[in-house]
């Protein structure tokens, strides 16, 4: 028997239009409605507790309750509450984030470069986009604007965003992709790699597609390839040995903008500041947003390095105007937000944390390729995924149609756990980086038990 609807769900599926949500679906089953937190949990509407192991969409860094970020918001919204940086203009808040940024950019090129602001992942894909197009104009390159995403990449949902996106439930219905997009092999071995082939070579044949696609295109027509160092809502695709090396070299000898999107690597997720350290990346642009500012408010930034900088500067005098910009770009309130989240990463030390506690999550995920239902595990740092299958040797996965995972996450969430599913029966963790050893433990222990109800109702 279900339980009763609450008045605030009701409420809710009468009036919200879900995000990322089945709309019909949800008519009969209302949601989880969300009250409070406190630390790694939140609390429902009817008082149950649930750690939150994807720390809400990869993003509450600091958890649900950081009373630091509460009062710095409070204090910027007694001094400025809005202000802009149109027209000539700034703010004092802005000046100083901006400065904090470029100081801790994981590249010189980046150091030399600058900031651009907007407020979401989605929007500052977006913007990168639209710089291809600037900066290639600029150098007097206007055929050189095709963006290479990669299959199952996640880049956001706005039109370019999604375009750049290569998850299909994100174009169906929409008319996308658009025209200028191009898509490419993800290093994604337990679905793409060949029999018998090696996660070096798999790196290769990988680099061996994108310099063949860019051969056909004409590589005087691409303009960027977009990437995120680790896949996430793409099912957390961790990329084999040598492929980034490999995909790096073959961008610097067509003159390709590499635009690193790290909205859910940044600030520490893969146990480094950013993903571009973990994996030696250098590239021309990169997205955070998300983990910038915990997600207490919305914040995104775009890093431009110098000689893009310098290219659009020069473009934008002979026009008159830099024509871009959004109306809370570099809003006071999320930068004052953003800098103590950041005094809040230092002083407590949260990347070493995470490389400390990283191993209990990681370790135990690995264990479960023994499981019957898990055909691959992978993850690094506070990242990580299962891979459930029906043939685990013939890699093959249950029908979409059975919901298998969904289930999974169903039961996980009766257990106390807010787990996630992506396409292919993918269970994604990604928990508050504040999160404890013996937290990550429970966190186990309640998936354990989900996966134990899973498998006694598949033999049912």
């Amino acid at each position: 028997m279900n339980a009763p609807i609450s008045a605030l769900a009701k409420k809710d599926v009468a009036t919200h239009f879900h995000p990322y949500t089945n709309a019909r679906a949800i008519e009969k089953d209302p949601p989880l409605v969300i009250v409070a937190g406190d630390g790694i949990e939140v609390i429902d509407d009817a008082g149950k507790r649930y750690i939150e192991g994807m720390a809400g969409l990869w993003c509450a860094s600091l958890g649900f309750s950081e009373k630091r970020l509460a009062e710095a918001a409070k204090r910027q919204m007694d001094v400025l509450p809005y202000y802009h940086s149109f027209s000539g203009k700034a703010h004092n808040v802005v000046a100083e984030l901006s400065e904090r940024l470029i100081a801790l950019a994981p590249t010189q090129a980046l150091r030399d470069g600058r900031v651009v602001y907007a407020n979401s992942g989605s929007e500052a894909n977006d913007t990168a986009m639209k710089l291809v197009r600037y900066y290639h104009n600029a150098i007097g390159k206007p055929k050189k604007k095709k963006v290479i995403g990669r299959i199952k990449g996640y880049h956001g949902v706005t039109v370019a965003a999604a375009s750049m996106s290569g998850i299909p439930t994100m174009h169906q219905h929409f008319d996308l992709p658009i025209d200028g997009v191009l898509r490419t092999l993800c290093p994604h071995p337990y679905q793409f790699a060949e029999e018998g082939e090696s996660p070096e070579q798999f790196a290769t044949r990988c680099a061996d597609e994108l310099e063949a696609l860019i051969l056909k295109e004409d590589p005087e027509t691409i303009g960027a390839f977009i990437a995120e160092p680790v896949q996430g809502a793409g099912g957390v695709i961790v990329p084999p040995p040598t492929y980034w090396e490999k995909i790096q070299a073959i961008l610097k000898k067509y003159e390709i903008l590499f635009i690193a999107d790290e909205v859910i690597t940044g600030f520490g997720r893969t146990g480094n500041r950013f993903g571009s350290e973990t994996y030696r990346l250098e590239p021309d642009m990169l997205t955070v947003a998300k983990m910038i500012t915990a997600s207490y408010v919305p914040l995104s930034a775009l890093y431009v390095s110098n000689k893009i900088f310098q290219a659009c500067a020069d473009a934008s005098a002979s026009v008159g105007v830099f024509g871009h910009g959004y109306t809370y770009s570099g809003h006071p309130l999320a930068c004052a937000i953003a800098l103590e989240t950041l005094n809040i990463y230092e002083e407590r030390n949260v990347l070493a944390h995470v490389r400390h506690v990283a191993p209990t999550l990681q370790d135990a995920l690995r264990a479960y390729v023994d499981h019957p239902l898990i055909a691959d595990t992978r993850g690094i740092g506070l990242i990580g995924a299962v891979e459930l299958a029906e043939d685990k040797k013939a890699r093959k996965p249950f029908d979409p149609k059975r919901g298998v995972g969904a289930y999974l996450v169903r039961r996980a969430q009766e257990h106390g756990l807010i787990l996630r599913v992506m396409a292919g029966d993918i269970i994604a963790f990604s928990p508050p980086l504040i999160i404890s050893d013996a937290q990550i433990r429970e966190l186990l222990v309640r998936f354990e038990k989900a996966l134990d109800d899973t498998a006694t109702w598949l033999k049912a």
